[in-house]
């Protein structure tokens, strides 16, 4: 396919490895995505088995890597699955690989499934989290943190009432990591920076894909390492929760999806709610962060 002039706000209805190509160098500024897990979604996408996941995947980080801005980021969902009472390791294995890729591997996040159904196994118990490793092409990068603060909470009440003399000043790690704090430093604060660890519930509204991450997942990674206006990416766009987690947060989008009807379904939706989500104004990442200083 001849390189075509890009296009925003489109999903692409195709096979990603061949639809790639086709986009420019460096025009993304993020990209966030789930691709099928090895063996899973058999009747949506086919099932790539455990032993050829790295052979089948390289292609694309590959060709993400290309369409990704220097300062952008890729953020990968994906779990190792059990198979015979062990878990896999084609996770490890691929993560090791795009490294020799060239992709940074900066951070793990968390995904804590705050929903997720109860059940009993004999050696182990119930999954409740899922990766989301954070990738990028150099070690400067777009990243704006207060976007995502939280509130202090209840903790600092107490804990920041009688501060000590290490308290006020710069206490080094124990462990000679390099690491220190100033607890003094969040007296009167009522925002902080987040933990690596994101409590969302899983989606449970939406029964036409056989495997979708809630909204909450991409918003907040988009929050984090886009601004208005920046271009986001998803390579298995599915039903379309990154593009309505993009046009919520005012940004532009490019889908790919294989799946045909998965391709129509994801219009159907964002036609329907681009009214309501284009109203429905976010507070801009600049005025937050002035918020919590």
């Amino acid at each position: 396919m001849a390189e075509q002039k890009l296009k925003t706000n489109i999903i692409y209805h195709g096979d990603c490895r061949e639809v790639l190509p086709t986009l420019p160098d460096e025009c993304v500024d993020l990209i966030v995505t789930s691709p099928p897990y090895a063996d899973r979604r058999k009747h949506t996408y086919g099932g790539i088995p455990p032993e050829q996941y790295v052979e089948w995947f390289l292609p694309i980080s590959a060709e993400l890597k290309r369409v990704l801005k220097p300062h952008g980021s890729f953020i990968l969902n994906i779990k190792e699955r059990v198979v015979n009472g062990e878990r896999g390791t084609y996770v490890i294995e691929l993560v090791l690989a795009m490294r020799k890729q060239g992709w940074l591997w900066t951070e793990d996040y968390c995904w804590h499934k705050k929903n997720c159904y109860p059940g009993k196994w004999p050696n182990r118990f119930r999954d409740a989290w899922e990766h989301c490793y954070h990738f990028t092409k150099q070690k400067v990068f777009k990243m704006y943190q207060e976007a995502v603060m939280v509130p202090m909470g209840e903790w600092a009440e107490k804990r920041l009432k009688k501060l000590s003399q290490t308290d006020l000043i710069r206490d080094e790690s124990r462990s000679q990591s390099g690491f220190g704090k100033r607890v003094a430093n969040w007296v009167g604060r009522q925002w902080v920076y987040p933990t690596n660890v994101l409590h969302l519930a899983t989606e449970v509204s939406n029964k036409n894909h056989s495997a979708v991450f809630p909204l909450e997942l991409p918003m907040w990674f988009i929050r984090l390492f886009t601004q208005e206006g920046d271009i986001v990416l998803d390579p298995f766009m599915g039903s379309g929760t990154t593009a309505r987690a993009a046009l919520k947060l005012k940004r532009q989008y490019i889908g790919i999806e294989i799946r045909k009807e998965y391709v129509e379904l994801a219009n159907r939706t964002l036609q329907a709610i681009q009214p309501a989500l284009l109203a429905d104004s976010p507070i801009p990442s600049s005025r937050r962060g002035r918020k919590n200083d």
